[in-house]
């Protein structure tokens, strides 16, 4: 699943410690979110949503033909 949490997290001049710390993850959890390496729980692609005032799917982006990448 591709995401944008890097391009919004920057855009808020926000560092990934504090995002990390404000969502209660390790900075590592933001940076492999970031980079592609994970995917988040619902819960916590919830909280980056609230936090940035926006839905879920202007964050994380979703295409077709990916639900076997996590088997």
């Amino acid at each position: 699943m591709k995401n944008r949490l890097e391009e919004i997290r920057k855009q808020k001049g926000i560092r990934q410690e504090k995002l990390a710390a404000d969502l209660e993850v390790s900075r590592q959890t933001i940076s492999s979110l970031e980079n592609g390496r994970y995917n988040p729980s619902i819960i916590l692609a919830f909280k980056i949503a609230r936090y940035f005032g926006m839905s879920i799917e202007d964050i994380f982006i979703y295409e077709e033909g990916q639900e076997n990448e996590t088997k």
